[in-house]
């Protein structure tokens, strides 16, 4: 009889039906009982932190994009007050073109060294000494020291390889959007920083708009220092995108000059890095050594006012944040050599109607040039990014650095040169129609670019 107890216990248990039949037999007390009541929503999830480190990369872009829009203003007041020639003052902005983009290699090894932040915040001391100085100068080798090396160097650290840095460090997925992104951060600086230094520059002459760029670059320190981060491991993340537990921090590399010559040294045996320095030299050529330095004075040239030219290179900004992140959008998506070939066709053939688009006032023609052109302006990053990654793995950033001084070093002869054909001709247009015919070129040359090693893995992180 005692085996078959624990049957006539269990019966009722198996049979018990409705949850509240097995309530009652547990004996809890009717006060006890309580109302049934709806499911916790779960807490929302915050955004991966290597969206906040590209948000603080793309505020330091922008102001580095500010600091670089000044000199395109200085111009005419210099050549006013000093009476430099424009190929003088020129020569003055071809120097800090080109030491903005030789210096981005050498400042991506460092930040291997030393680290983002380290470098940036002292990037931007130097920017701001160098715009403090310029005040108070009265011969053109100041010039060239102050706004041609200091600025030069200090928006260099700040450059596209520092774009590349954080790009390659923080994320895995959705790169090519993310260079876009940041690459507009060149616009969006342009688009603030442009009206409100011309409106100075036309109000309260030149040496406020200077002390103006001093100050911003100084304001943008604490930022940078309390907020970015060097590595996703400083805060226990893997980088977006990346399968598995966050890798260790790695060991700071030394030698960061003979690692950014090493790295130079390795990608010019390849012929994909002549063809990316070739097109990247003509893309800095028609964009910030043609248009950026000599829109304004060019368009004064022909009678419009400094703020409206001003104005109309900031509107460039607009659209080129917008062809920008969609070029990095198709980047992801798209062969990166034909995006390429496409863009600086377009852009050439934008550049050979701009002499006769010039006047006084702002006609109809002339807007549809700036929305053209400005959705091209730097649409060119994405893909050759892209390409130094396929094709550079590890060292991509600092092969990269080395195109943008390419890039740059073509921004500074066109700077010098469009100057001098102005004194010496009277007219830019000739300076217009050859960078047409240079984007042309550059078009044929992209098509010829070959796939990298990595061309698959970089696929696979789409």
């Amino acid at each position: 009889m005692l085996s078959h107890g624990p049957l006539v216990v269990e019966e009722p248990l198996l049979n018990a039906g409705p949850v509240t039949q097995t309530t009652e037999l547990s004996g809890a007390p009717e006060q006890d009982k309580q109302p049934d009541r709806p499911p916790r929503r779960a807490l929302p999830r915050l955004p991966h932190r290597a969206w906040s480190v590209a948000a603080i990369a793309f505020v330091t872009i922008i102001g580095a994009a500010g600091f670089a829009s000044l000199p395109g203003l200085l111009i005419d007041p210099l050549h006013d007050e000093f009476g430099w020639s424009r190929g003088t003052i020129g020569f003055a902005v071809s120097v800090n073109l080109a030491l903005y983009g030789l210096t981005a290699p050498f400042a991506a090894a460092l930040m291997d060294r030393f680290g983002i932040r380290k470098v940036i915040a002292a990037a931007l001391a130097v920017i701001a000494t160098g715009g403090g100085l310029t005040v108070f100068m009265t011969e053109p080798w100041q010039l060239i020291l102050c706004w041609g090396v200091l600025v030069g160097l200090g928006s260099g650290s700040m450059a596209l390889a520092f774009a590349a840095t954080v790009t390659n460090r923080w994320f895995v997925a959705q790169r090519g959007l993310v260079t876009g992104i940041l690459t507009a951060g060149g616009a969006s600086g342009q688009l603030i920083f442009l009206p409100l230094l011309s409106w100075i520059v036309e109000r309260h002459d030149w040496r406020p708009a200077a002390m103006t760029v001093a100050i911003a670059a100084l304001a943008i320190v604490p930022l940078v220092w309390l907020l970015l981060r060097d590595y996703p491991s400083d805060v226990g993340l893997a980088p977006y995108g990346a399968d598995g537990p966050p890798a260790p921090r790695p060991a700071a590399r030394r030698g960061a000059a003979r690692r950014a010559v090493k790295a130079l040294t390795s990608a010019s045996r390849t012929g994909t890095f002549w063809l990316l320095a070739g097109t990247f030299a003509i893309c800095g050529a028609s964009t910030n050594g043609l248009v950026k330095t000599h829109f304004v004075p060019a368009a004064h040239d022909h009678g419009m006012p400094v703020t409206a030219a001003a104005s109309l290179l900031a509107v460039i900004g607009v659209f080129d944040i917008i062809g920008t992140v969609a070029s990095g959008w198709f980047t992801d998506r798209f062969d990166a050599r034909r995006l390429l070939a496409m863009y600086y066709a377009l852009r050439g053939l934008s550049l050979m109607f701009l002499p006769i688009l010039l006047d006084d006032a702002v006609h109809p023609p002339m807007i549809f040039f700036i929305v053209f052109y400005g959705l091209d302006w730097v649409a060119t990053v994405p893909p050759t990014m892209a390409l130094c990654r396929e094709q550079y793995g590890e060292d991509s950033a600092i092969v990269f650095g080395w195109v943008l001084a390419s890039h740059q070093v073509g921004a500074g002869v066109v700077a010098f040169v469009g100057g001098m054909a102005r004194d010496a001709f009277g007219s830019y247009d000739l300076v217009w129609y050859g960078a047409g015919a240079l984007c042309a070129i550059a078009a044929l040359m992209s098509l010829v670019i070959r796939r990298g090693p990595n061309a698959q893995a970089a696929a696979a992180t789409v």
